[in-house]
């Protein structure tokens, strides 16, 4: 509906001066937008691959909305590092899922560091490898910062889906690196 009504879409995307002025609902509703079906595409491919097994994780710690409530909670996390940083930035918006999305993504490499990860849905790679890649990708390219993409979105999620993983079960470590140190493929 937002690609169809311009209005709507501007009151849905994340717009650190709109917040200022009490507009605190953006906090999630930016996740809930993409710049187009490609964006939406990605990360709703990742949440049905790597979600149904956060999805029984999550659920079984915080009940039958665990994941979603986990899910929801990293999309703002991920975004407040932007809003604290671009608080006063009357150009700056951003839009999309992936602050969630990666933390579901980088919380199944926690419980499944060697399984395969479909780059581009066809080029194999190990679950750690892509995250290690993934992490150093995101840091350049926001150095970088020519794009619209916000990479830190995407890394601060990452982060949140580790961290909120291990303090619900915080067997998870020894498991991760026991798993770490003797792949399986």
């Amino acid at each position: 509906m937002a690609w169809q009504n311009d209005k709507l879409f501007q009151k849905l995307i994340f717009y650190p001066p709109a917040i200022k002025h009490g507009e605190w609902y953006r906090f999630i509703t930016h996740g809930f937008i993409h710049a187009d079906g490609m964006h939406l595409f990605f990360n709703i491919f990742t949440l049905y691959f790597f979600g149904r097994v956060i999805e029984n994780f999550y659920n079984q710690f915080l009940g039958g909305f665990g994941f979603l409530a986990v899910y929801l909670l990293a999309i703002v996390v991920a975004i407040i590092p932007s809003y604290l940083k671009n608080k006063n930035n009357p150009y700056y918006k951003s839009l999309g899922a992936s602050g969630g999305v990666s933390a579901v993504l980088f919380a199944f490499i926690l419980f499944k560091p060697w399984s395969t990860i479909y780059l581009f849905a066809i080029l194999p790679i190990p679950a750690i490898i892509f995250a290690i890649a993934y992490v150093g990708y995101s840091l350049y390219a926001n150095r970088q910062s020519n794009t619209n993409i916000n990479h830190m979105a995407h890394l601060w999620g990452g982060a949140f889906g580790v961290i909120a993983t291990i303090i619900l079960e915080p067997r998870v470590i020894p498991h991760f690196f026991q798993a770490l140190l003797h792949p399986s493929f």
